[in-house]
């Protein structure tokens, strides 16, 4: 007997399962932020030292940057720095990158967020020049319907705080933002969403510039594309896509044991000292 079901129900039953099933590492916050940018870095977003990762720290008002001088593949757990409101060194050793600054703008305006991604990947960068904004027109770039905000005008450098106010404002209630002559910016709840958001921005940049370079970019439905919007950001979806990316990038990292998640490193700890009792 054939049997019809409404679509709704196969979303609730697609999440339960999610909810089930997708289970992923309990890694630290700066092991995420971390990954991030080694994930990142392998995946062609690298720009010599231009782009910076961000997230919020555990006490309020403070943030874990990656120190200034490094490449994103070099972030690690222990190279991080912990900055104030002001971007002032609290813990460990160097400077941030001062475009940090625009971050900060953005954490007070957008209390939700958790973290920060901004980088110049090539074909973003190549769309960023061309004076359109970013056209969520695929099944794969759906994340970005209605959800990807635009800034037509360099302001310049960020390393003030007038780069931060537009960019803040510009961005507005959107995860994601494409910056005119200079990259693309996520600013999410989680980190992984913000890694996840970047990869794809990159991904949706090509591509564009492929589709125009062949002809008109036809427009999807609306109704469908919010539909795979919320579908694809799904936060287990999102975390089993970090993971994915992750697993991929830590396959041949030397640096594997600094990503040994929380909890695994926590009952390895114990199993010893048990051991040398």
């Amino acid at each position: 007997m054939k049997i019809v079901r409404n679509k709704s129900e196969y979303h609730k039953q697609t999440a339960e399962r999610m909810e089930k099933h997708f289970v992923v590492p309990q890694w630290s916050v700066r092991q995420k932020l971390a990954l991030a940018g080694r994930i990142l870095g392998i995946e062609g977003h690298d720009s010599g030292l231009a782009g910076q990762l961000s997230a919020r720290a555990e006490r309020p008002g403070t943030y874990y940057m990656l120190r200034f001088g490094l490449g994103l593949e070099e972030a690690s757990p222990d190279n991080l720095l912990l900055v104030d409101d002001d971007l002032n060194v609290l813990e460990g050793d160097g400077m941030p990158n001062p475009s940090n600054r625009f971050h900060l703008w953005i954490y007070r305006a957008k209390p939700q967020v958790r973290s920060i991604m901004h980088t110049h990947p090539p074909h973003v960068s190549a769309l960023s020049m061309v004076g359109v904004p970013l056209a969520a027109a695929h099944m794969d770039t759906s994340l970005f319907h209605d959800d990807c905000a635009w800034l037509p005008e360099w302001p310049g450098t960020p390393i003030g705080d007038e780069e931060g106010r537009l960019i803040s404002e510009a961005i507005g209630d959107k995860r994601a933002i494409l910056l005119a002559h200079h990259g693309q910016l996520a600013a999410c709840v989680t980190i992984e969403e913000a890694a996840v958001l970047s990869i794809f921005i990159e991904r949706a940049a090509k591509l564009q510039l492929m589709a125009m370079s062949a002809g008109t970019i036809k427009a999807v439905d609306p109704t469908l594309a919010k539909e795979a919007h919320d579908y694809r950001l799904k936060e287990r979806a999102i975390g089993a896509t970090f993971y994915y990316y992750a697993r991929r990038t830590l396959r041949y990292d030397p640096d594997v044991a600094l990503f040994e998640p929380v909890a695994a490193a926590t009952a390895n700890t114990q199993r010893q000292q048990m051991t040398s009792g």
